[in-house]
């Protein structure tokens, strides 16, 4: 049994929404939650300034098991979307072999059992990612992928795309398709701007995403299935994806915390653990991303975490690899940009869009918990990152809140610096 004393419930969805209380877990389910409870077979847990809300749900998360372990091991990743307050992480194809029938996919779900993260993973939408042929997209959800994708591969056949969504519809199966066309962007790394010009490196207009959401669009609609574009970036394809919307069209969307809290001009002193993808914008750009995320255009953000070696990172900025880990970032700076309530509702928005049932914070309903403390600022340092790849962009960075621990599958994740 385990105890949570005065906790502040952040929780819309509870009738104990912005209270102080108790709440006591027995075998995994929440036995009672009351303004004052007493057990004395308990294991207690009391912090100062402590809150509670649902588990929060990343939906764009890479490791390197199997394949690329020397960049994160699914033990040291799972420690770490534990610590960051993530109980639920969809778990990119982005290693090797990539999961692209039933056995990649028990594979990933069988290595990361015993984990009080639940790890979704997300399988191949094409074999090998070439864009040619479809993977096994019905097997795969059979055996539990939440959603097929190319992880950071552009669909270029369009007729391709139109049969995967006509595919997966009888099964409510979910497409994911990156949001760049990869004949405009070229060779191009950073976005189209002032900071591109200064860099003198090869750029990436921003339409080279609208337009292929455009297209993206017009296939879900004409489809009628459920296309999720991940990682948007600019204000033009929002404004598609939010008109769309409109009109009927099943469309949802993801916005990675890094590309509505940091700008291009990050850049200048090339260092290449801004080297993202897609790229970061300018500053006018990523203030109306932020506006949209806060007028609530966006379904859900994400970390959108990628970890890499220092090989990969340590290089000419034309020779590094693209991504940035986010996981133990994620709260502190979406907390620091939206605010305590929007960021938790975006933190938890993946459920809905992913046909995963939202946990409910009320008596009886199995414990899916974050801990966390919303006020606490602080200065992220290489040193507090306990991923194995260091890669952040956010190091040097004012975060606002920690997390102090989650808890699911019956298994309580404390962390240690608040011990």
């Amino acid at each position: 049994m385990i105890l949570i004393k005065n906790a502040r419930i952040i929780c819309a969805s509870s009738e104990h929404h912005m209270k102080q209380m108790d709440i006591l877990i027995r075998d995994g389910i929440i036995e009672n939650i009351a303004s004052s409870i007493e057990n004395d077979n308990a294991q207690v847990i009391e912090q100062e300034n402590l809150h509670v809300s649902i588990g929060w749900f990343d939906s764009s998360v890479s490791f390197g098991e199997p394949g690329f372990e020397e960049r994160q091991t699914m033990k040291n990743g799972l420690q770490v979307a534990a610590t960051s307050g993530f109980t639920h992480i969809m778990l990119n194809p982005n290693n090797q072999p990539n999961p692209q029938d039933a056995s990649g996919i028990n594979y990933l779900k069988s290595i990361s059992s015993g984990s009080p993260v639940t790890v979704l993973p997300v399988g191949n939408f094409s074999l090998s990612q070439e864009g040619a042929h479809l993977a096994e997209l019905y097997d795969m959800h059979q055996a539990g992928a939440v959603s097929f994708y190319d992880y950071k591969h552009s669909v270029e056949n369009a007729n391709l795309l139109k049969v995967g969504l006509q595919y997966v519809k009888p099964f409510k199966g979910i497409i994911q398709s990156f949001p760049q066309d990869a004949q405009i962007a070229g060779k191009g790394m950073i976005n189209e701007d002032q900071a591109g010009t200064e860099l003198g490196l090869k750029t990436i207009p921003t339409f080279a995403e609208e337009l292929r959401v455009a297209r993206d669009i017009e296939l879900a609609r004409y489809t009628g299935s459920h296309l999720h574009i991940p990682t948007v970036t600019t204000n033009a394809a929002l404004l598609l994806i939010d008109k769309a919307r409109e009109s009927g069209v099943q469309i949802t969307c993801s916005v990675a915390i890094h590309h509505f809290t940091t700008a291009s001009d990050a850049l200048l002193d090339y260092n290449t653990n801004f080297k993202v993808q897609p790229p970061l914008r300018d500053v006018e750009e990523t203030k109306k991303v932020l506006d949209h995320v806060k007028n609530g255009l966006v379904d859900m953000i994400t970390s959108d975490h990628i970890p890499l070696t220092i090989e990969s990172k340590d290089v000419e900025f034309d020779q590094a690899d693209y991504g940035s880990t986010g996981l133990e970032s994620a709260f502190g700076m979406a907390n620091e940009a939206l605010g305590t309530e929007q960021s938790i509702e975006l933190l938890t928005g993946g459920y809905a869009v992913f046909q995963k049932e939202l946990p409910k914070l009320e008596k009886g309903s199995p414990a899916n918990l974050t801990f966390f403390d919303p006020s606490e600022s602080y200065v992220l340092s290489k040193q507090q990152l306990s991923s194995t790849s260091k890669n952040s962009l956010f190091i040097g960075r004012n975060l606002k809140g920690k997390v102090l621990g989650t808890y699911n599958n019956q298994k309580l994740q404390w962390n240690e610096r608040n011990s």
